[in-house]
Parts: C-alpha cells; structure tokens; sequence
C-alpha cells in the first residue's frame, strides 16, 4: 500500500477517535485483505495503487460537487449552468464593514496545522492538517521514510495559476495552504467573538483550505476578494464560491465591495 492509500489506512486505524462521518468519508467500510478490489477514496483516488492525491479532473473538484472540501483541489466551473449554480451561493452571503484588527493574534485560532480541532474532517486523524492537505491535493506522493503521514515530495496542479508544481519538503514555502478566507479577514468579520474551539475550526477546516503555489499565496495575505483574486481567470467564479461556502458554514459576513467582485466572477 502507498499514497493515499496509506493515508487512508491510517484514518481508519484510529477511527475510533473520529466521528461517523469522518469514518465514512475516509472509506474504512470499504473491504480490506489481499482479496479487495482497488476502491475510491474521499479525495478521489484509487487506494491500493499510484500514491496520489487528486486524480478528479486537472485541477481537482468543482466547489459545487464538494461542500466539505474533502474532495482534492478546486476546478473551475466552465458552464453557464454551473456559474447560475455558483452565483446563487454567493447570494446567500450577508454584508458589513470590515472591522478592526485590533487584538488579532495566528494564536488565537490555534497553533499551526493541529490535528485536534474538533468539529472537522480529517481532525484526529494521526496527521497534522498540513499533511492531509498535501495528500489530498498532490499527486505521485512520496513519504517520509517509515511514515505514512509526512509528505516529502509531490506535484500539484495549481488552481491559482493553472501551472503544474513540483514540491520537495527541502523547499516546503513553494506550495503553501491558503486560507481561502484568510484567519485576520474571519477575525475582522466576526471571529473576534467566537470562542476558541470554532476559530480552531476555521484555521483547520478543509473546507477553508486549498494548497497553492506559495508566492501567489503570499501576495494574497489578508485580502478579500475585492482586493485579491487568483490570476488564472478561469478559476474566479470556482474561488467566490469556495468563499461564499465558508462565509456561510460559520455564519461570516463579507463587505459589500468584497460580494460584489464575487458576483461578478460567476456572471452576477
């Protein structure tokens, strides 16, 4: 066994540390021993063969067909009917101003990558949340010798710029985990008073997270869709979805400028 099919099997060792349906999205009541044919995985994969992550299309899965995130990576949506779709999400989003950063702290949402916070997929899983990024979006994984958590090697389609990465751990800043509604917007928009276990949610939510080439990351910093979006064109509407599906999971409003961009990604 390799990949994510080692993944996989790490999941359900310790199932009983998660919940029911992260069991069931992990794939433990698949039939296992040498007679078990290959099955799918929740990210898609083919366990039992190949070692890869995201297998669902060139850039993974379209935000409409996994509103978990546990499916691998994001796809743009190309049809006009999947754009209505899209834009009828980011139409539940609420508004208001953005307020201050005024006691923000990375901290507050949790130390980097725990695998304890409670409420999402994958949490408690064995792996820090880091790791299960990497395995669910990257392909031709390569582990860590005598581990079958620390990805040390990979390629990964970026959604972001539309170019195909090759990622060894020696240079880890090549690929970062962005928030796709970064941790200092969530607080300016609510989650300054949310108690310490739903920020923990946030910062660790699959959902919330899609690995990406590391400098476009890094030019996103705290923005908002008005002020940031991904260069590839083609991934715009995908992106205001994916915001909009956080924004509602924990009840986060975005600013008037920052809905209106969203809307227009997918047509509005």
């Amino acid at each position: 066994m390799s990949g994510v099919g080692e993944h996989i099997a790490r999941t359900c060792r310790r199932g009983g540390a998660l919940a029911l349906s992260a069991l069931v999205l992990a794939g433990c009541a698949e039939p296992s021993g040498p007679d078990a044919k290959p099955s799918r995985s929740a990210t898609g994969s083919t366990t039992g063969g190949g070692g890869g992550g995201a297998d669902a299309g060139t850039f993974g899965v379209s935000p409409l067909d996994n509103s978990d995130g546990t499916k691998p990576g994001l796809a743009p949506m190309a049809s006009d009917a999947d754009k209505k779709a899209g834009l009828k999400i980011v139409e539940q989003v609420t508004t208001k101003g953005r307020g201050p950063k005024t006691g923000y702290d990375r901290k507050k949402f949790g130390y980097a990558w725990m695998d304890t916070a409670d409420g999402v997929p994958l949490a408690r899983n064995g792996c820090d949340t880091r790791n299960d990024l990497l395995a669910r979006d990257g392909k031709d994984l390569e582990y860590r010798s005598g581990s079958d958590c620390v990805v040390i090697s990979m390629s990964l389609n970026d959604p972001y710029t539309g170019k195909e990465i090759d990622w060894r751990k020696e240079a880890a800043a090549k690929v970062q985990i962005d928030h796709v509604i970064p941790l200092s917007y969530g607080w300016q928009m609510g989650a300054s008073r949310w108690d310490e276990a739903k920020r923990k949610q946030l910062a660790n939510d699959p959902l919330n997270l899609v690995p990406v080439d590391g400098p476009t990351n890094g030019s996103k910093s705290d923005s908002g869709p008005a002020s940031w979006l991904p260069p590839s064109k083609g991934i715009r509407c995908s992106y205001a979805v994916r915001f909009a599906q956080v924004a509602l999971k924990y009840e986060l409003p975005v600013t008037t400028a920052d809905k209106k961009t969203m809307l227009a990604q997918c047509g509005g």
